[in-house]
This record gives C-alpha cells, structure tokens and sequence, in this order.
C-alpha cells in the first residue's frame, strides 16, 4: 500500500474541527444579506434603502473574509488553500490528494466570488437609477461614471447568479458522487475522512469581532462623510 493510501486509510471515518465559527457565520450571513439584496432589487425603487443596506451587509461581511483570509484561523488563510496552476492541473486529472480546507477548484471559487462581490458591493455604493434614488457616494463622482459604474453592477450580478449556481452544482455533485458532506461542514465546521492533527484549536473568536467592528465603523464614517448627492439637495 503507498504512502497516501496508508495515509487516507488512518484517516477514515475521522472528524476534525476545520472551519472556525467566524468563517461559517460569514458564509451564511452572505447567503442571507444576498438574497435579501436581490429581493429589494426586484421590489422596486421604494425599496432602494433595504436594498441598500442589504449592500452595507455584503461588502462588510466580504471585507471581513479578505482581512480574516490574512489573519484568521489555519484553513481559512489563503496561504493554506490558494494552489498554483500545476496543483489545480494535478486535481483536475483526476490525481486525488488530501486537502483538509478547500480543494482547488474549492479556493478558486471562493477568491472569485469575493473579488467580485466586492466590485458588485462597492459599484453600488456610487450608482444611482436615474430616477430617485442614489448610492451613498454618487456625490464624489459626475453622473456619468456613476452610471457606468450602475450599468457594471448590473451586469456584474448575472455572473455572480452564474457562479453561485455552478457553486451550487458542485457541492450538490460533490455529496452524490464522492459523499462528501460539504454542507453540514460549513454548520458544524467539523469534516468528515480528517486527520485530528489538521483540526483547528480555536474559532478566535474575539479577534473576529473586533475586525468586524473596525470595519463597520470604517463604513459608517466612510458614507457618514460622503458629500450630499445633489438629487438630495432639490436641484
């Protein structure tokens, strides 16, 4: 028996902690603040403020993913599941290896929603649409990048829609064909076939707080200082 079948057989039916809670609470509270996001959208223009705020929720929570890739617990560091292009073409092949956090097809979807999720969050805080109503920072740009920058974050969300459902797809495929519980890992954040040894110790919980209060305070004072549209000012 090989190396790595001894060692894929040790770890049968093995549980490890391996997503902390701050990383599954991000993913839920964006599944949510998305939803909510396009619900107000589809609503109508009376509903812009929701639809608004639902944007605030987004770009927050996806900051705090980029800042917590940098800082937070072992696997939800980039440096621990981003690959190069020979290990991605190495999976690809079919060449299975173990991979504790995120396979990487797994990572290079996850740096791809959150590259674009943060355009689409920060697009609409300039745009406007054209009829009453205008992101918080439209008064530091002149209308017509503001809607050029609407017309990005329009378009951006098709894409957006497309990945998450090819997302989607894959987790669905992943727990048919190779029983791999995706979804009640992200809950529990324990994975299943693990070694203890890959297992987190702590959710760092505290750290993850206080980042995601900076952040919100950064936010705040950014839109609290904004210039006032001039839509608002009745001219």
């Amino acid at each position: 028996m090989a190396d790595g079948d001894l060692r894929i057989h040790s770890i049968e039916n093995e549980q490890a902690l391996i997503w902390d809670l701050p990383v599954r609470v991000f993913h839920w509270a964006l599944v949510i603040a998305m939803i909510a996001a396009f619900v107000t959208h589809r609503l109508g223009p009376e509903y812009f403020k929701f639809h608004a705020w639902s944007g605030y929720a987004v770009l927050v929570l996806v900051v705090f993913r980029i800042v917590w890739g940098i800082v937070g617990t072992r696997h939800a560091r980039f440096l621990q599941f981003v690959r190069g292009p020979k290990t991605i073409a190495y999976y690809l092949r079919g060449r299975e290896r173990y991979f504790p956090g995120h396979n990487p097809l797994g990572a290079l979807m996850v740096v791809g929603l959150l590259v674009a999720l943060l355009v689409q969050a920060i697009t609409g805080l300039f745009s406007n649409d054209e009829i009453f109503n205008v992101g918080p920072l439209y008064g530091y740009v002149e209308n017509e990048l503001s809607l050029r920058l609407t017309s990005l974050h329009r378009q951006l969300f098709y894409w957006i829609a497309a990945a998450i459902a090819v997302h989607v797809a894959a987790v669905i495929a992943y727990r048919v064909f190779k029983k791999e519980r995706l979804v009640e890992a992200m809950v529990t954040g324990r994975k299943h076939d693990v070694s203890p040894a890959d297992a987190i110790t702590s959710s760092r919980l505290g750290w993850a707080i206080l980042i995601l209060v900076v952040i919100v305070l950064l936010l705040a004072s950014l839109i609290a200082s904004a210039p006032i549209p001039a839509s608002d000012l009745g001219y």
